[in-house]
């Protein structure tokens, strides 16, 4: 297995050497927009130990990530109005990861609206902080 790139983007954002739109972090994660979202609210949720993937994370650890991404859903459904949740989670280059830094995609959904294609359209600023705003009203209920 390929070792953990502590360069990598996720890495950057941890270490405050990158900003986010942070909505949520604890001891062992931190929760922040995706930049590029696939639908309204699509939040990335990652541990903050060094893990490429599922595939060499420490149980305790994604055990943490899972904890917050159940955090983030419940916020998400409630902050977006949504009607359910999609919750992703690719590792390795042949499922799809991007990021070799493990993350959670947790994705707000509504009946009839399809999610928009991966990495396709950087969203707006000021609607990404609008959207962070609502995600953090949402958890401080």
């Amino acid at each position: 297995m390929t070792a953990y790139d502590d360069q990598n983007i996720f890495a950057k954002v941890l270490r405050g050497e990158i900003p986010c739109y942070k909505v949520y972090e604890n001891r062992h994660t931190l929760a922040f927009l995706d930049i590029m979202p696939r639908s309204p609210g699509h939040t990335l949720v990652i541990p903050k130990a060094a893990a490429r993937g599922i595939l060499d994370i420490a149980a305790d650890d994604f055990a943490e990530v899972a904890r917050t991404a159940k955090k983030i859903a419940v916020a998400a459904v409630q902050a977006f109005d949504a009607e359910g949740i999609i919750v992703q989670q690719f590792s390795e280059a042949a499922s799809g990861q991007v990021v070799f830094h493990l993350h959670m995609h947790v994705m707000p959904m509504k009946t009839g609206v399809d999610l928009l294609p991966a990495q396709t359209r950087k969203e707006d600023t000021t609607i990404l902080e609008v959207h962070a705003a609502k995600m953090i009203a949402a958890l401080g209920d």
